[in-house]
């Protein structure tokens, strides 16, 4: 979603500010850090960007800071780094020219509205295109500061959304990626109250009815919303790639209650092996926290016990990291960081496991790889339809071209083959 967010505000300086993009800092009249808040990490290290970046710009250039970060410090931005020029929230990039034109503007409002706004066309990548179907999250996950940086949800409206992708694939992508907090919500609310009742469902196939489109992928669905129309749409459409995120956060639902995420280990579980029985060759990934506030040992060995269920293709996984504005961050029952730790390697440690013996069963299978990357390495890389990422030794013309690829060195993170004619 920060890809898509930095597209659009790069959009609006080319078209409207005859700005072009500069590979170096020292040259550039505009510096821009588009930011994350969802852990600390990212937050800490945007001060040191700050510093560095200062050092290294010409005389009159200017710094901007946005994004989510951008959105939940808001004016100690500048009280922290006074170098900084403008401060602009996830939920207001259309005033990214009003932005650079005025010293010290600060435009943090996450109840703005932008869902209708027609964005210009610019695209990081001309095979895949990045387009956003809502904007905010309702959830109130109380680990979670997003709510707090993006607003309220909104969804976009569907011939917004159609227009975006027919202008992408005339352009040459053929893989469409929708983007939203909770995708599969989509149509709960639009700001104008009379557009016609569409569910995240009926999108999708409005979206596989373009001709050009070959590809769709979105990110990410949340699990309470994954009722049998959805999985049937998923597992049904031709056009609809069978890789699926599931954040599971945690297998306990004592935790999830917690956590205010809505569903039970057992509708996790219930969802997530229905669409391994419906889909035999589906890729499931997922987010976990661990050592959320007063996870226990028992709750622990639920997640891991769902790890060892669904045996997921991928996993992202962290410590949990108390947010500002969230109501887990307030919580007395903190687990030790260094029992976090502990479990996070057990975890990893079982993942790994896992994925070898996943990788080895890709073995002499071939697959349809879209080739969208040559890497460092000389090698074309592409993801298959259930999204394993492909390398191959290749030609460069095959960029932006779907092959058959027979693996013949899998491992972890990549499988390595060669194309077969």
């Amino acid at each position: 979603m920060n890809v898509r967010d930095s597209e659009h505000i790069i959009a609006e300086l080319k078209e409207k500010e005859n700005y072009t993009l500069s590979n170096d800092a020292s040259n550039a009249d505009l510096i821009l850090i588009n930011t994350c808040s969802v852990r600390e990490k990212p937050v800490s290290k945007l001060f040191s960007e700050i510093g560095v970046f200062n050092k290294k710009k010409k005389p009159g250039a200017k710094i901007g800071v946005c994004g989510c970060s951008a959105s939940h410090l808001g004016e100690e931005i500048f009280k922290r780094a006074p170098e900084v020029n403008f401060v602009l929230g996830a939920r207001n990039v259309s005033k990214i020219s009003q932005a650079i034109k005025e010293d010290k503007f600060l435009s943090v409002d996450i109840d703005y509205d932008e869902s209708s706004y027609a964005f210009g066309e610019f695209r990081s990548s001309s095979y895949k295109a990045f387009v956003n179907i809502s904007i905010g999250c309702d959830k109130k996950c109380t680990y979670c500061i997003v709510p707090n940086t993006r607003g309220e949800e909104i969804s976009i409206p569907a011939d917004l959304i159609a227009k975006e992708a027919e202008i992408a694939t005339k352009n040459g992508a053929k893989e469409i990626f929708l983007l939203g907090q909770n995708v599969n919500n989509y149509g709960r609310r639009f700001s104008d109250k009379s557009h016609k009742k569409m569910d995240f469902s009926d999108l999708l196939e409005m979206i596989s009815q373009i001709d050009e489109v070959q590809r769709i992928r979105f990110t990410s669905p949340h699990p309470l919303h994954m009722d049998d129309k959805f999985l049937s749409m998923f597992a049904s459409n031709p056009k609809v790639c069978k890789s699926m995120h599931m954040p599971l956060q945690s297998g306990s639902t004592r935790v999830l209650e917690q956590m205010k995420r809505g569903y039970s280990k057992e509708w996790f579980l219930n969802r997530a092996l229905k669409l391994r029985e419906m889909i035999p060759e589906v890729s499931i990934s997922t987010d976990i926290i661990v050592g959320f506030p007063g996870e226990s040992e028992e709750d622990f060995k639920d997640t891991l016990d769902v790890v060892r269920q669904v045996r997921f293709e991928q996993i992202f996984s962290f410590k949990y990291s108390p947010r500002p504005l969230t109501r887990a961050a307030e919580f007395t029952n903190q687990v030790d960081p260094k029992v976090a730790s502990a479990r996070l390697q057990q975890l990893q440690e079982l993942q790994q496991s896992i994925l070898d013996e996943i990788s080895q069963k890709h073995l002499n299978r071939v697959y349809e790889v879209y080739f969208e990357e040559k890497r460092d390495n000389g090698m074309l890389a592409g993801r298959s339809d259930n999204n394993a990422l492909v390398q191959v030794e290749g030609k460069d013309e095959w960029l932006g071209e779907i092959k058959k690829v027979k693996i013949t060195n899998p491992k972890r993170l990549s499988l390595y083959g060669e194309v077969v004619i």
